[in-house]
């Protein structure tokens, strides 16, 4: 039983693009696991809601808890990268066995 769902160029495209979303997508994550400088900017602070000013204490803790929370965001995504990396080259397997069988 053959289960084509895409052609050769689809299937090496998404080849390309999954070993590369995977790499970054790590690699950005261990980043924010160890708590990256650079990356002080994309984390999703969260602001007081009673207005009150923010302690240093909380403060830490919140920034903690955004360098986390975004490490396991690109670990997930990365892991569904991995997904896609493994449909595409099962279907650029497919693709290349058929052509070599006919």
């Amino acid at each position: 039983m053959v289960c084509k769902l895409c052609g050769p160029k689809l299937s090496l495209c998404g080849l390309v693009l999954s070993v590369w979303g995977v790499i970054q997508l790590t690699l950005m994550g261990v980043f924010y696991h160890f708590k990256a400088v650079a990356l002080l900017e994309d984390l999703p602070l969260e602001e007081s809601a009673t207005g009150e000013e923010e302690t240093l204490e909380s403060f830490i803790a919140n920034v903690e808890h955004g360098y986390m929370q975004n490490a396991l965001n690109c670990w997930i995504a990365a892991l569904l990268y991995f997904v896609t990396l493994v449909v595409s080259g099962h279907q650029f397997w497919m693709n290349n066995r058929s052509s070599v069988s006919m």
